[in-house]
């Protein structure tokens, strides 16, 4: 499918879609969210792995796009904020890893972008952010939310209330962002983190991440039943007789994802 403001690729396994409004900063108007909702949606089924990131050298995302939510009113306010929820949900409920590629402005909408991903990392010039109530608002698009479990409830206060844009190393030093690499190496390193990944059963890293991420808001003893019962369904997949052999053949797994 042809879109207008972003661009799926695909490297075998690993799909990298980039946001690619560099004029605008890659800021997300309503469109760009859209189609951003419709490829995660429509991502083939080949793909174990995405890379998202911003086009150009100086956005990753610089935020929603301020020229069209200026003049809305609260309804159409609502319904904004609901589609960006909707995309957000959908990159984040993926059942493959994903990884932001935070190349440059990653500040509202864009800093939520990146904490729907499963990990983050970041260029030397990357600024991070939710400077919402600088402009009379909050973060519509999650912030608040998946914000306040990356870093805490305290943090993300002082954060959201001040507005304070992050560069990548204290955004590192808080546990924003995982790694902070030179501009010019950061798509190679998450795809050489994406390559780690690719290695190991697809079906098993899948269980893992939904474990992960439905535990996360569950009592211990949930949270464990929940992992408890991911563990042995994966006992009827080909996978793990195949990575189990493999490993006892002292030779590299051909996983299928069966």
């Amino acid at each position: 499918m042809a879109y207008e403001n972003i661009r799926l690729e695909t490297e075998d396994a690993l799909a990298i879609l980039t946001i690619d409004r560099p004029k605008a900063l890659n800021a997300l108007n309503s469109k760009t969210l859209q189609e951003l909702e419709s490829a995660l949606g429509s991502l083939p089924t080949t793909v174990r792995a995405l890379i998202i990131t911003g086009g150009g050298d100086k956005a990753f995302v610089a935020g929603a796009d301020i020229s069209e939510m200026a003049s809305i009113s609260a309804a159409q306010a609502r319904e904004f904020a609901a589609l960006g929820h909707r995309a957000f949900a959908t990159l984040e409920q993926l059942p493959i890893p994903t990884i932001a590629a935070v190349n440059g402005f990653a500040l509202g909408g864009g800093c939520e972008l990146a904490l729907a991903c499963d990990l983050i990392y970041a260029s030397e010039k990357a600024k991070l952010g939710l400077p919402e109530v600088s402009l009379g608002v909050i973060p519509g698009f999650g912030g608040t939310q998946r914000l306040t479990r990356v870093v805490g409830k305290m943090r993300a206060k002082e954060l959201i209330f001040s507005g304070e844009r992050l560069d990548a190393a204290k955004a590192r030093e808080i546990g924003l962002v995982l790694e902070v690499l030179p501009a010019d190496q950061l798509l190679a390193h998450c795809k050489a983190v994406a390559g780690k990944i690719l290695k190991n059963g697809p079906l098993a890293v899948s269980q893992a991440k939904r474990v992960i991420e439905f535990g996360a808001d569950q009592d211990l003893r949930a949270a464990n039943e929940l992992e408890r019962q991911g563990f042995a369904v994966l006992f009827g997949s080909e996978d793990q007789k195949e990575g189990m052999k493999a490993f006892l053949e002292k030779r590299p797994a051909g996983f299928t994802g069966k």
